[in-house]
């Protein structure tokens, strides 16, 4: 049987680590900017056109929403690098007791 192994289980471990970190981190930042919090307005690409509209405060509150969205992408990202270093580790193990 041959499996994918691509990386070691150390290299699996710290991926796990790192997608938890990042799930976690990006789904709170989604969620802020979703909630438009005005801490993080300087993380929204906001331009001169956007103020001159009628309703500027709509434009900002789409682009809060569309950077939101990005990090809920992000996230889902790294949950999927959670699930193949998962994986990997598994495959590593199963491999150990196949070949004892």
């Amino acid at each position: 049987m041959v499996s994918f192994l691509c990386c070691g289980p150390k290299l699996a471990a710290c991926g796990i680590v790192l997608s938890v970190w990042g799930f976690i981190m990006l789904i709170l930042l989604g969620v802020f900017f979703n909630m438009h919090s005005s801490v993080l307005i300087h993380d929204v690409p906001i331009t001169e056109k956007d103020f001159e509209d009628e309703h500027p405060p709509e434009n900002i509150y789409r682009l809060y929403e569309q950077v939101s969205y990005n990090c809920f992408i992000a996230a889902a990202m790294y949950l999927a690098l959670g699930a193949f270093s998962w994986w990997q580790i598994r495959l590593r193990n199963r491999e150990k007791y196949v070949i004892s």
